[in-house]
């Protein structure tokens, strides 16, 4: 069911088996499974995260590799919904343990907006990451390349890179490193800093052996047309000639809520799992970007798999057995019995 701000006040009083704090690729994928398993989910999604932007998937089998990654998460909303998962649009603000359920606190709307508090036996963080990109006065400059021939995924995306003039625009000198990976696809890498801090020495060395130009010049735009880079021009009237890039400046994570929860365990951003993606809090489950590990599609829908399989088995197993009650008298009793 789509819950929303019309009828959310019918669903204050539901203990769900599960609510799942991100409606990208892995949330959806552990909606789909906990709603097979016959468990009460919500999915509760703040709105075009990081997949949403993915303007192809060619990673994934199976998949037309021209299809966005918008579309996936409409179906799979979809799928999820049709199984009987519930889905609201919200801000999940804070996650509070009260001992055998949680106190999640999500604020509705833009406008006028509300906070409501929803329960839960267990948590699915896959609130994931954005990606940081080059600040521009004209950000839809920024949009008409990133995702498309301006990208934010080396492992995703190095072989369309292949043997092409590329940029890499580094948002520190410790990310100009990601050249030294990237030349495994071109080796025409020029790197740019968007005039944001000065280059070492040593660094400035290592790029020159390596034959890659340094610009530090702020960006002012991106050239090209119809989503095709052909270079770009920096503050200082250069036109850096290039027809692809990578933009390797951090992320933001998603995982502001449960920063009061002391049972859990960090390496920076990310929270430290087991292989079935249960946290150190027992009932919090950790999955895509939010986790350890490789960020890619295929493992955060793998993680999704995995964390609602947990959750099933450990639910199942507290619970009493389903029993054939009129059979069982019907049923001869074991022999020596």
């Amino acid at each position: 069911m789509k819950l929303s701000a019309a009828n959310i006040d019918n669903h204050l009083d539901t203990v769900y088996d599960a609510v799942v704090v991100g409606g990208g690729m892995g949330g959806l994928s552990a909606a789909i499974y906990l709603a097979r398993y016959g468990l009460k989910c919500l999915v509760i999604e703040k709105g075009k995260g990081r997949s949403f932007w993915m303007q192809e998937t060619r990673n994934y089998l199976g998949f037309d590799p021209e299809t966005p990654g918008r579309n996936i998460i409409t179906h799979g909303t979809k799928q999820a919904l049709e199984w009987g998962a519930d889905h609201l649009r919200g801000f999940v603000e804070k996650v509070t343990d009260e001992g055998e359920t949680f106190a999640i606190d999500v604020k509705i709307g833009r406008k006028n907006s509300k906070t409501y508090t929803l329960h839960s036996k267990y948590v699915i963080a896959a609130s994931g990451v954005i990606d940081v990109l080059p600040t521009l006065d004209d950000m839809k400059n920024v949009f008409d390349y990133a995702g498309y021939t301006l990208h934010v995924c080396m492992i995703c995306d190095g072989y369309d890179m292949w043997d092409k003039k590329a940029v890499l625009i580094a948002g520190k000198e410790a990310q100009i490193n990601a050249a030294f990976v990237l030349n495994w696809f071109t080796p025409y890498i020029s790197v740019l800093t968007d005039g944001r801090y000065p280059v070492s020495d040593a660094m400035k060395q290592k790029l020159a052996d390596h034959g890659y130009p340094l610009y530090e010049s702020p960006i002012a735009r991106f050239e090209g047309e119809k989503h095709k880079m052909s270079g770009v021009t920096l503050a200082d009237g250069t036109t850096v000639e290039a027809t692809t890039g990578l933009i390797s400046m951090g992320s933001i994570y998603h995982n502001h809520y449960l920063k009061d929860i002391p049972e859990l365990t960090w390496d920076g951003e990310n929270l430290i799992t087991n292989d079935m993606t249960q946290t150190t809090h027992e009932r919090i489950f950790a999955i895509g970007d939010l986790k350890q590990g490789l960020n890619q599609v295929t493992i955060a829908v793998a993680d999704g798999t995995k964390a609602a399989t947990q959750i099933w088995r450990n639910i199942r197993r507290a619970s009493e057995p389903r029993k054939w009650e009129e059979n069982i008298a019907k049923v001869p009793a074991a022999i020596g019995s």
